[in-house]
């Protein structure tokens, strides 16, 4: 692989980035796979694997059990993990609770919330209830994570779903959503980078919105695609809960964060029960500990937590704001490429619009599945199909796209290699001359 000297990343040569990770070792023809599925699952470096072998191989106890040195040694490590965490999204050490991803954290809230609904959690818990005819707002581009579970709260209380529609490019905009803001809007949710179009929301604007139009809401972040890629502060955000995963942002799979203000999340009835979440059990009622251990049911994936901080160790190693520089310019560059290209739409921020890194284009005539086989014998790794966001491609009126996303270690070669593979696809399958 040749890298040229726009491959940095800040101060930082791609070239020493890439040897951190093991994928990337030289094959036998020294090249490489374009690995180009960062948004979907990213690679990790030694950091995050050296810190995960270390703990499970000289660290490993129970945590928050026993009065043991190892537990008590096993504990610090696990909650010094939690601590790095926060600092790295902006907020206290108690509102960040661990969970299995993402998925698990937003659902979380919306049990929580459901629960509190049918009258579990007291007078505390009372400010979560939802009534008939309530308004949860949700973005037509919201992946499935943040979608799915509200229907259930929807369903559950008698609120209804209020969408925030977007346009032929799949984008939608702040005027978009205080135009269906109203009193009954009890929830807003919505996805700080969208995992299709990659575009960024402004949050503290919306929050703000939030605050003027809808003030009884809670507002909602999926923070999966933007806390791996830019800097992220969720206390200057002001939302009031927020979820990402681990294996997004250079870290384990099964380890994700629910982010809560800590008065929220000590109000907020915990959606799974049972050992290490109470203070007090009789057969007839349980008393819950603060967050966050109160939502930590059970034995928790520890060298996983372990393994994250170490993540967003490295990651403050490089810089955020240079992580997001480098991952814009990547998505640039392929955008203004992919434009050259007949019979492709670019779905999200146009060319010269500012947007996230990754892409998603449809090809006329090819489906998105045949597009990604053609560029896997190609040595490229992209993702198709929905994305987890049916209505948003219903929306489109297609079913589904190739998207290529960037991380640290992506270099300017493989975008050029995607879109030249890309600008062959229509040929492969006899349909160059149609007119796009």
């Amino acid at each position: 692989m040749n890298l040229t000297d726009a491959d940095t990343v800040g101060g930082h040569a791609v070239r020493d980035i890439r040897l951190d990770f093991p994928a990337f070792a030289t094959t036998g023809d020294g090249r490489p796979a374009a690995y180009l599925d960062s948004a979907a699952t990213s690679q990790r470096p030694l950091a995050v694997l050296d810190a995960e072998r270390e703990y499970l191989e000289h660290h490993l106890a129970a945590v928050h059990r026993g009065a043991s040195a190892a537990t008590g040694e096993s504990t610090t490590l696990f909650e010094d993990g939690r601590a790095d965490v926060a600092r790295f999204v902006g907020a206290g050490d108690r509102e960040i609770v661990w969970a299995q991803n993402a998925t698990d954290a937003l659902n979380m809230v919306a049990l929580g919330i459901a629960d509190a609904s049918a009258g579990i959690g007291g007078p505390d818990a009372a400010r979560f209830a939802l009534q008939p005819g309530d308004e949860i707002v949700l973005t037509e581009a919201e992946h499935h994570a943040n979608l799915l579970p509200w229907q259930r709260v929807a369903q559950r209380t008698g609120a209804r779903i209020v969408p925030v529609r977007v346009d032929e490019h799949g984008l939608w905009t702040i005027d978009d959503l205080a135009a269906v803001l109203t009193e009954r809007t009890r929830i807003v949710a919505f996805a700080e980078v969208s995992n299709v179009t990659g575009l960024i929301a402004p949050v503290a604007e919306i929050v703000g919105l939030v605050r003027e139009r809808a003030r009884e809401a809670f507002v909602v972040l999926d923070a999966c695609q933007s806390v791996p890629h830019r800097p992220v502060d969720f206390a200057a955000y002001g939302v009031d809960f927020a979820a990402f995963s681990g294996h997004k942002m250079l870290g384990p799979n099964g380890i994700g964060v629910l982010y809560g203000r800590d008065e929220l999340l000590d109000a907020l009835p915990p959606a799974r029960t049972g050992g290490s979440t109470i203070t007090r059990v009789t057969l007839e009622e349980s008393h819950f500990l603060p967050a966050p251990h109160r939502f930590e049911a059970g034995t928790q994936a520890v060298s996983q937590a372990i393994g994250l901080a170490a993540a967003v160790r490295y990651l403050e190693g490089i810089g955020m704001d240079a992580v997001a520089a480098h991952e814009e310019a990547f998505a640039a560059r392929v955008v203004a490429g992919v434009a050259e290209i007949p019979g492709v739409r670019i779905v999200g921020p146009q060319p010269g619009e500012r947007r996230a890194g990754l892409v998603s284009v449809s090809v006329d005539g090819v489906h998105a599945h045949d597009v990604g086989q053609f560029l896997d014998e190609a040595g490229i790794v992209v993702r198709v199909g929905h994305h987890c966001a049916q209505p948003l491609h219903r929306a489109l009126g297609i079913t589904a796209t190739t998207r290529a996303s960037a991380h640290v270690y992506t270099t300017v070669e493989e975008a050029d290699r995607f879109v030249a593979a890309l600008g062959e696809v229509r040929g492969f399958f006899g349909l160059a001359r149609e007119a796009s």
